[in-house]
């Protein structure tokens, strides 16, 4: 359900201030679930949209670049723009705009390698840089650092357990008897595109069915527990967030 300073609001009622086919959908996702959205005014709720609209836009940017799965060990970014850390993380060079560091991972993904975390943080930086524009991703992302979970102060993410599963949404496919010998299939990071859609970097674009029995495939000997969408959802702070333009 969606509440705008305390009122309940249908999609009906949303009509003349929604005009994306995209975001009307989304508006009837979180009006569909029992769970109460709150927002305070009519451009938290529009900011989250776009925020949304734009994760999808941009995982399937990631997802067309060519960027290589791999893991940490192994991992590589196109050196014109980022420095490699020992620990397999990317931290943005010195006199690069973060926007143009991070474009560049979708222009030139052939020149980069990461696992499946990274990629979620590097979707969601995307969507903030399409979501907020050059300037205030410039401004606020200036040390720019791409690795695992680890975000920016300035691009918060928070966790909660349900199965409110919202379009552009982070979500999780756990996968308990993974192979010892492949421990990075332990699980398949991914954001949720609609309709039964996920992407996960290294999977690619994949309904629920097929991303559990390619993990299926990834386990170890004698295994008894398939792989599973999990109900932990990852969002960003799309309210703080929106403070940022």
């Amino acid at each position: 359900m969606i509440s705008l300073n305390g009122r309940i609001l249908k999609p009906e009622d949303l009509s003349n201030e929604i005009a994306s086919s995209e975001q009307k959908v989304m508006v009837n996702e979180l009006a569909s679930y029992p769970v109460i959205y709150y927002y305070e005014s009519i451009q938290q709720l529009k900011f989250e949209l776009l925020f949304r609209v734009n994760t999808v836009k941009a995982a399937n940017a990631l997802n067309k670049s060519g960027a290589k799965f791999t893991t940490f060990t192994y991992s590589f970014p196109n050196r014109k723009y980022w420095y490699r850390l020992p620990n397999g993380g990317f931290l943005l060079r010195d006199g690069i705009d973060p926007s143009e560091g991070i474009e560049d991972i979708v222009k030139n993904g052939e020149l980069y390698a990461f696992e499946c975390s990274t990629a979620i943080a590097i979707v969601l930086y995307i969507a903030a840089l399409y979501s907020i524009g050059p300037r205030a991703f410039n401004t606020y992302f200036s040390r720019l650092y791409l690795m695992d979970w680890q975000f920016d102060e300035d691009l918060p993410i928070y966790q909660k357990d349900g199965e409110d599963f919202l379009i552009g949404d982070v979500l999780h496919f756990k996968n308990p008897d993974f192979d010892p010998k492949q421990p990075w299939w332990r699980a398949e990071n991914v954001i949720f595109l609609g309709n039964d859609k996920f992407y996960g970097h290294g999977i690619g674009i994949r309904d629920s069915k097929t991303i559990i029995k390619f993990l299926n495939g990834k386990r170890k000997e004698n295994a008894d527990e398939s792989a599973y969408l999990m109900r932990m959802i990852t969002r960003p702070n799309y309210k703080t967030i929106s403070l940022l333009r």
